[in-house]
């Protein structure tokens, strides 16, 4: 059955690539983005297709959706999620994820839809528990420089399940450990597009903090495919359910694996690890497991694809 439904943040590294799976399967998507975060050429492809309508406009401002009717599904991704995208103005930030989230819950309430929330793994801080699962609550600086993203996604969280509360709407959250994958902006400051781009380029390859913290990857098409599983056949409301890989490594092998793959000359230098960078992560999923939904693309696959694909496109140079 086709369904019609709403990607918010829809031109941006993952939302792009789930309007793409979405129409694939033969939905209708409206694709929402204000183009700050996201890029046009993510989209441009899709515009050609039918089933395909992009509308640039701002989550956290006041929509005409008259003539949006009806609505199955609306996908709320929303938001920089890159540091040095999310900390340029954290103002907007933190509205993106307060105002924006209550204008898209109060359109799930007026078309009767299902809503799923893009939540992430940064909600839990600098984890006081290890692995990290959906029980924790974390473990959040409220007033530090990353706390517009940490702070907002956390009262999304809250938005979305009071929302289900008191209106009864069909919610979601998943909570979306570290991404990556094509289509990544090259200068969205996140480590793998980091070190690949400086690995391409042969430049030093820079660590901040002394390398040992770690990441769990998740490669972009397994995050997108757990995320229309949570909001395909969870029904009713949910827990929030983790989405990543739980193959942890440190951010050392990480750049070490890079430097290999690409063959580069790339030597390693180290600074000062940023404040409140979390010196641990890795997801416990053991939900998404039960919903039968399981990362398949390890590491170097992933990161050979990655690769790849910036140097298909020139964006190393």
């Amino acid at each position: 059955m086709t369904k019609r439904i709403i990607v918010t943040g829809g031109a941006g590294f993952l939302g792009s690539h789930l309007c793409r799976v979405l129409l694939n399967r033969g939905d209708e998507v409206i694709c929402m983005d204000n183009l700050l975060s996201g890029k046009h050429s993510n989209i441009e492809p899709l515009l050609e297709r039918d089933t395909f309508e992009f509308i640039q406009c701002d989550i956290t401002e006041n929509n005409d959706v008259k003539f949006w009717d009806p609505i199955d599904e609306i996908y709320n991704l929303a938001c920089p999620a890159s540091p040095i995208r999310y900390q340029e103005d954290p103002i907007a930030t933190m509205k993106t994820s307060v105002q924006g989230s209550i204008n898209m819950l109060d359109m799930a309430c007026r078309k009767n839809a299902k809503i799923l929330q893009a939540s992430t793994s940064e909600i839990y801080g600098e984890p006081l528990n290890h692995p990290q699962n959906e029980d924790d609550w974390g473990n959040v600086n409220p007033i530090g420089i990353r706390s517009c993203y940490d702070v907002g996604k956390r009262a999304a969280e809250c938005l979305f399940n009071d929302y289900h509360r008191e209106f009864g709407i069909e919610s979601k959250i998943v909570r979306i450990f570290n991404t990556y994958g094509p289509k990544m902006d090259k200068n969205d400051g996140r480590v793998v597009s980091n070190f690949i781009n400086q690995a391409l380029n042969n430049r030093d390859i820079t660590i901040y903090g002394d390398g040992s913290q770690t990441r769990s990857f998740c490669y972009r098409d397994d995050l997108i495919e757990g995320m229309i599983k949570v909001m395909d056949e969870v029904k009713g409301p949910w827990w929030p359910v983790n989405l990543g890989n739980p193959n942890e490594i440190t951010i050392k092998q990480l750049a070490d694996l890079i430097i290999d793959m690409t063959h580069s000359k790339s030597e390693i230098k180290f600074e000062k690890l940023p404040e409140d960078d979390p010196t641990r992560r890795r997801p416990e999923i053991q939900r998404a497991y039960d919903l039968g939904w399981s990362p398949s693309v390890d590491i170097q696959e992933g990161l050979q694809r990655t690769i790849n694909w910036f140097s298909s496109v020139g964006l190393h140079s």
